[in-house]
């Protein structure tokens, strides 16, 4: 398997640090002796148990995990980690390419997925992206969370909370940072392509398909005050219009 260097460059003074949870151990090596050569920092966990133990003790800029594991599979690991932290960013492998396996990934917390087989050239250009988008997010995210009024709800983008006649609702990570976006440009049209290149790292149309169903799900969690409304502006993007 060959490896290129790569013309990304997102953290230079200290190794990115990775966390693979990966039960396959010939690939668990395979990877690990390739990020190690291209100046990672890596460590291995077998099992999701195993992976949720080492998060908290290594605190690593990014996780990679497989799906299919014993003891705990890697979608568990991913939902119990994101109820206490929502920044770290999370990088899917997984032989599972469903649609409806892809958005559950995408739902519950992950940043990104990558299908096996894959180069491990192009794992490397993914973990790099993925924490040059982290380290940018630190930097302009508020220190305080607030709330925006959508119409009669009232969304918090930081706790990815929304409350609608004194019932609370938490989204998704991915719920959360899609209704942030169209918040932010209330009745102006958000381009899906920027959408997609924030939160799914490029504009694939599988990707689109995905986005899709979020925004499918957002509209039916918004549904019960008629003078809001999430639109799509064909070939273009989408608009959260409240009268």
């Amino acid at each position: 398997m060959c490896v290129q260097s790569s013309p990304y460059n997102f953290k230079q003074m200290d190794k990115i640090k990775v966390l693979l949870v990966e039960d396959e151990q010939t690939l668990a090596m395979i990877i690990k002796d390739t990020l190690d050569a291209q100046g990672f920092e890596i460590s291995v966990a077998q099992n999701g148990q195993e992976g949720i133990r080492m998060f908290y003790e290594l605190h690593p800029d990014v996780l990679v995990t497989d799906v299919m594991m014993p003891r705990m599979d890697g979608f568990e690991l991913i939902r119990q980690l994101r109820q206490s932290d929502r920044n770290t960013p999370i990088l899917v492998l997984s032989a599972r390419s469903a649609i409806n396996d892809v958005v559950e990934g995408f739902e519950i917390g992950a940043n990104d997925y990558l299908k096996k087989p894959f180069g491990m050239q192009e794992l490397i250009i993914r973990i790099k992206a993925l924490v040059g988008r982290a380290f940018q997010y630190e930097e302009t995210t508020p220190k305080t969370s607030s709330w925006i009024e959508i119409g009669e709800y009232s969304f918090n983008p930081t706790t990815q909370k929304l409350l609608f006649a004194g019932k609370e609702e938490t989204l998704s990570f991915r719920e959360s940072e899609i209704l942030k976006r169209l918040c932010t440009n209330k009745n102006q049209v958000v381009n899906t392509q920027n959408i997609l290149l924030e939160l799914w790292g490029d504009d694939s149309f599988f990707n689109t398909r995905s986005l899709q169903v979020f925004i499918t799900k957002l509209r039916h969690k918004l549904a019960q005050d008629p003078h809001v409304e999430i639109v799509n502006v064909r070939g273009i993007g989408y608009k959260l219009i409240q009268e």
